[in-house]
């Protein structure tokens, strides 16, 4: 029995050996998808070679798997990794998101964040694949990039060099605006005219007062009409990504459009909102001033979104924690500071806006939709409305927590005004863990450190 047994593990043994060896003669993985990119930046060459090598089986679509993935009992273990690889980071995707984009805050944050637990590749992965870790240089190449990226990305104004690489850099206090065209634009802001029937602007769903929303689960337009998702803040809206939850909109230009245009909203076009205010004589002369083409969508859209580049937020306490004042934030604000960090919620909250850098799937971890109850919406279908792809169902452009102590009620769905319940939800539902009530209200408190000043005063 003994020597059966002996025999059984032997074999055993040796079968767990054949896989890695036949791996280390078979090479790593080449000619995939990603080395079609031809990346410009040299830095980005190399990092890109490095991830092709070590990282490409389960984060590049269409790399060849290996023979044995095909034996039973391990195909569907290998297909259902290479799924939640790409599912969680999907490398040609993410580094070549196409012109003029480039690689996302988000992104460079899931990147940095498993280089430096250096938990991946995971160790069922590794056991096969003996040479499939980073080195330490190939490791140092990686971070170099990614505080190189950054350094130049956050290259503005008032950003003091040692800080334009961090992961968060504090909010600068202002971008370079035509001033004549940023008044035009803060005058049609407030400008009921935009409406059918001169009833809404866009100051009622975006009041500045309220933290740049109207502090309602969904707005109201025309004829007392409720929209069916929640307002989005202006403020520091110049540093998002995409515009409006599912991202339809690329620029401030293109949503300043949306609302005018919407039944439920303002329920105007442009043919009777120019009509309005080319009756105004002293108005068309000062908006010709700066626009000798005169009112036009284009031109209405182009001042109403100079206007909202001036709406930044600067000088949070958290601004100034990051510019080297360590009593800016009391200990239990720096203490939800470290649980914002080590819960995983800085991956996707990341950037100068702590988030509205990227789209994520609302639930990642549990079923949001079902427990919340209810119908689904239209509006919970989220970034699929506008790309038409069935893989961004329930994907939601992630929300800037800057000032998000004064943005309530939170989620697409204003499902909830308290800040603290928000928190427990997220670390839920998107990073799978239950944080205790202490540590909810460190996290909040944390938040609360955000919020920055309008035009020299707290918001």
């Amino acid at each position: 029995m003994r020597k059966k047994l002996l025999i059984v593990v032997c074999i055993l043994i040796l079968a767990g050996l054949v896989v890695p060896l036949i791996n280390l003669v078979a090479g790593k993985p080449s000619g995939t998808a990603l080395a079609t990119k031809k990346a410009a930046d040299p830095e980005l060459a190399r990092v890109t070679a490095v991830f092709e090598a070590k990282c490409a089986h389960c984060h590049v679509s269409g790399t060849p798997s290996p023979f044995y993935a095909g034996l039973p009992g391990v195909s569907g273990l290998i297909t259902r990794d290479i799924a939640k690889g790409l599912q969680n980071m999907d490398l040609v995707a993410e580094l070549f998101p196409g012109e003029p984009a480039e690689v996302s805050e988000p992104a460079l944050a899931k990147i940095e964040r498993e280089i430096t637990r250096g938990d991946m590749p995971p160790a069922s992965y590794r056991a096969a694949h003996w040479t499939s870790g980073l080195s330490a240089s190939e490791r140092a190449a990686v971070q170099e990039w990614v505080r190189k990226t950054r350094a130049r990305r956050h290259a503005w104004a008032g950003v003091p060099e040692p800080l334009r690489s961090a992961a968060i850099p504090p909010l600068p206090a202002t971008l370079a605006v035509d001033a004549k065209k940023a008044d035009l634009g803060r005058m049609l802001y407030h400008d009921k005219r935009l409406s059918g029937d001169d009833t809404v602007s866009c100051a009622t769903c975006h009041d500045l007062a309220k933290g740049g929303t109207d502090q309602e689960k969904v707005s109201t337009g025309v004829r007392n009409q409720k929209g069916g998702i929640n307002a989005p803040t202006t403020f520091n809206a110049a540093f998002q990504f995409a515009q409006f939850w599912d991202g339809r909109a690329p620029t401030l230009e293109a949503q300043a459009g949306g609302p005018p245009n919407n039944p439920i909203e303002m329920d105007s076009n442009w043919k009777q909102i120019i009509g309005k205010l080319e009756a105004d004589p002293a108005f068309s002369q000062q908006f010709k001033a700066s626009y000798p083409q005169g009112f036009s969508d284009q031109t209405i859209t182009d001042a109403i979104a100079a206007f909202e580049r001036t709406l930044l937020t600067p000088n949070s306490r958290f601004d100034k924690y990051l510019a080297g004042d360590p009593e800016a934030l009391t200990a239990n604000e720096q203490r939800g500071y470290t649980l914002f960090q080590d819960t995983g919620c800085a991956t996707c909250h990341s950037g100068v806006l702590l988030g509205g850098g990227s789209f994520e799937r609302m639930g990642r971890h549990a079923d949001y939709f079902k427990d919340r109850g209810g119908a689904v919406t239209d509006a919970d279908k989220g970034r699929v409305n506008a790309s038409k792809q069935e893989k961004d169902l329930h994907k939601f452009k992630v929300p800037t927590l800057r000032n998000v102590a004064k943005t309530f009620p939170y989620f697409h769905d204003g499902s909830t005004s308290d800040l603290k319940e928000a928190v427990r939800i997220m670390a839920n539902y998107q990073n799978g863990k239950e944080l205790s009530q202490d540590d909810c209200a460190a996290m909040v408190a944390f938040l609360g450190t955000l919020t920055g000043e309008y035009q020299g005063k707290p918001l």
